[in-house]
């Protein structure tokens, strides 16, 4: 080629690279898409997508290298050749821009940023939920706290401020922080564990005093015995039987139980009458009846009479008879006036209701102004009228309790000359549970001595203080055989044992035995104080905390064998009531009825 047509070749070239400048301007200028760095543009392009070539091309991989390029990212540039997109993330190495192996347009990238604040918002909304439910549980609990009706309102205004404060933490840390805020969260769960724990005990207690409370009735458990050696079994297999009966006590309890045997087994039954239980039992030992009814109170009377009478019978059949309590004491304030409550320590089985005899009689006097309590032990012995049932004859002071809790309350404010509010009825079972439940007691006895077999448990009791469990302390109070005083220095160590209780239950102690004190009392107490009245009482020594003065009195008197209202024609032992010390016992009742402190009184904190 000559150098004319050379020279020729190079001005057409040149014209034409001029073209193609000109109709890339052209197209920025009247709206076509500018060059996406990531895209392969002009003539000849190469295969790599993250460079573009061309006459002049630049090395930067990810701009456009046309003269006049513009520099916007992610656009395509007009011109010949282009229009294909080509992902440089996604092609493979050497590969020109391929559509299929590139990333559609308008597709997203992932977004971290996106994702944890989704997943902070997710958290926030748990935990406002949890926030919710304490508050919910809260408020029950506060409800609760109402309902039982035993704090002052200083203790509930500080308890209320205490709960609102720890909701507050917990919800202002899910409303405030950016973050999870799991420390509220767990604060939170815990607090509504917590209350809802809280808020089931409080309902349990309230519901115990509720059972406990407002005794107005009273059980007699009426059978049938027969020899232990009858082949009878039931009521039914005595149906031809000749029965013993006597009305001469309870007349109308035994009646009752004739007509219910009657319809039990379809017919009516034979019976003979006896004067007394006594001879009742004799007929049966003897034969000539095959069966007897009488009040089972009265075994422990028989029992007296006869030697080993509950080994010779066995029982076939029991009716239980409930008749109504006069409760006058229900309009007492117990946080102002003073009141005397009658203790009665029992052991039955069944309802804590049922007559019995009474084995503890204690009346404590009580005057929550002065904060002085008198606690007075009557031998179970004593020989005393029954009023309204022995008829001015004698009997013995257990035996009152066959009659009822209200017999029992007559005769001692009749012997002391007072007016008794209050009864409460306590089963053994249930002191060495509440004595548990406190973690023991400290008892101060005024003699050493070993316990004997019938206490129960042999131990040793020293002199002074010592440290009872339940078992220990049931056993210190059923002691008379080997402590010098007999039935005299039982009461008093029964007393020592009811101070000792005083002592831990207006003490811390009773805070963590709060539920095992509840689980024994329940079904093994029975008092006429009222709801409220219990409520009341347990505010007020909580609003004031103060200390009581306890000062212990014991009736004396002296041994002796009469004949009994309830045992007629037996001779049993009775303890004939020494007067200066009931005197002594009256002044002491009357002096904390004025608001006096009584001396040597045993100060409980």
């Amino acid at each position: 080629m000559s150098e004319s047509e050379r020279e020729a070749y190079r001005r057409e070239q040149a014209r034409k690279r001029r073209r193609m400048e000109e109709k890339q301007s052209a197209g920025g200028a009247d709206g076509t898409p500018k060059r996406n760095p990531n895209r392969s543009a002009g003539e000849g392009a190469k295969r790599n997508p993250n460079r573009s070539t061309g006459e002049g091309a630049r090395k930067n991989p990810n701009r456009s290298t046309a003269e006049g390029a513009k520099r916007k990212p992610n656009r395509s540039s007009a011109g010949s050749g282009t229009g294909r997109s080509v992902n440089s993330a996604k092609s493979g190495p050497g590969r020109g821009g391929n559509p299929a192996k590139g990333t559609p347009a308008g597709r997203s990238r992932s977004n971290p940023g996106g994702k944890k604040r989704a997943s902070n918002k997710v958290s926030k909304e748990v935990g406002i939920i949890l926030c919710g439910i304490q508050f919910a549980v809260t408020l029950v609990f506060i409800a609760a706290l109402f309902v039982l009706n035993m704090l002052p309102m200083k203790y509930l205004g500080i308890i209320i401020g205490v709960l609102v404060f720890l909701w507050v933490i917990p919800l202002a840390s899910q409303l405030i922080s950016k973050k999870k805020a799991i420390a509220g969260k767990v604060l939170s769960v815990l607090m509504s564990i917590v209350l809802v724990m809280g808020s089931y005990y409080i309902f349990k207690t309230n519901g115990t005093v509720k059972a406990i409370s407002g005794g107005d009735k009273k059980v007699d458990k009426m059978v049938v015995a027969v020899l232990s050696t009858d082949a009878a079994e039931t009521i039914e297999d005595a149906a031809g039987y000749d029965f013993g009966v006597q009305y001469a006590m309870k007349g109308d309890d035994v009646k009752a139980t004739v007509e219910s045997i009657d319809k039990e087994v379809g017919s009516d039954i034979s019976t003979t009458e006896y004067k007394s239980l006594n001879e009742q039992a004799t007929a049966l030992h003897d034969g000539n009846v095959q069966a007897i009814i009488y009040n089972d109170a009265y075994t422990a009377i028989l029992e007296e009479a006869f030697e080993g009478y509950s080994d010779n019978v066995k029982i076939i059949y029991s009716h239980e008879i409930t008749s109504k309590l006069e409760n006058a004491a229900a309009k007492v304030e117990v946080d102002s006036d003073c009141f005397t409550v009658y203790i009665s320590g029992i052991d039955v089985y069944g309802a804590i209701e049922t007559n019995s005899r009474s084995d503890v009689n204690i009346i404590a006097t009580v005057n929550p102004t002065t904060h002085q309590i008198l606690l007075v032990t009557t031998p179970r012995d004593y020989y005393v009228e029954i009023p309204g049932i022995s008829g001015g004859q004698k009997d013995k002071l257990t035996h009152a309790g066959i009659y009822g809790v209200d017999a029992s309350m007559a005769t001692l404010a009749q012997l002391y000359d007072t007016k008794i509010d209050f009864y409460a009825r306590v089963n053994f079972t249930s002191l060495v549970q509440m004595v548990d439940a406190l973690g023991g007691v400290d008892v101060v006895s005024e003699q050493g001595f070993t316990t004997s077999e019938d206490s129960g448990l042999v131990m040793n009791v020293v002199q002074g203080e010592n440290h009872f469990n339940g078992q220990q302390a049931l056993a210190f109070s059923r002691e008379r055989m080997n402590v010098d005083g007999g039935d005299f220095q039982r009461g008093r160590n029964q007393q020592a044992v009811i101070t000792a209780m005083i002592k831990k239950a207006i003490s811390p102690a009773i805070l963590t035995g709060a539920n095992g004190i509840l689980s024994s009392v329940s079904g093994n107490v029975d008092t006429n104080m009222s709801q409220a009245q219990i409520q009341e009482l347990i505010k007020s020594q909580l609003s004031d905390g103060a200390a009581w003065n306890i000062k212990s009195l014991a009736a004396e008197g002296t041994g002796d064998d009469q004949e009994c209202y309830s045992s007629p024609g037996s001779i049993l032992y009775v303890t004939q009531p020494n007067l200066d010390s009931i005197n002594t016992i009256k002044q002491a009742i009357d002096a904390v009825e004025k608001g006096e402190i009584l001396p040597d009184s045993e100060v409980a904190q």
